[in-house]
């Protein structure tokens, strides 16, 4: 699976902002995606998770209530739907897709390293 990421840009604070990332592959839909973000001087962190079924849905704490992770197979992308921005929201945003097909489990669907395809990022800034 190959992913491309898209969709970041500046936004004011309190605004909105949607995330593509679409994939290439005929396997797409048999995968969970989970999105992640990594502000400057801070490490990757986990954002959303998506089942391949669309059943399981995860997200952090500090997201919850203001970002939508959702899906669309038939047409190989899934999205991150990001309100209310806050400033410290800025990060690369990046999407990836689990390491197994068929296969979504709280809390390894967290860790970073369960993912074996990433997009190239996109770039996400806040204005306060």
């Amino acid at each position: 699976v190959q992913l491309q990421a898209s969709g970041g840009g500046l936004v004011q604070a309190g605004g909105s902002l949607r995330l593509s990332c679409a994939a290439s592959g005929r396997t797409f839909s048999r995968y969970t995606l989970g999105w992640f973000r990594q502000a400057p001087g801070k490490e990757r962190e986990f954002v959303a998770a998506l089942s391949w079924s669309g059943r399981g849905i995860l997200y952090a704490d500090s997201v919850k209530g203001r970002f939508t992770i959702s899906r669309e197979n038939v047409k190989n992308t899934a999205y991150l739907q990001m309100n209310n921005l806050k400033p410290e929201d800025a990060a690369v945003y990046y999407c990836a897709a689990y390491r197994k097909s068929l296969y979504y489990a709280d809390p390894e669907v967290r860790r970073i390293s369960e993912y074996a395809y990433w997009g190239q990022g996109t770039q996400v800034t806040v204005s306060s």
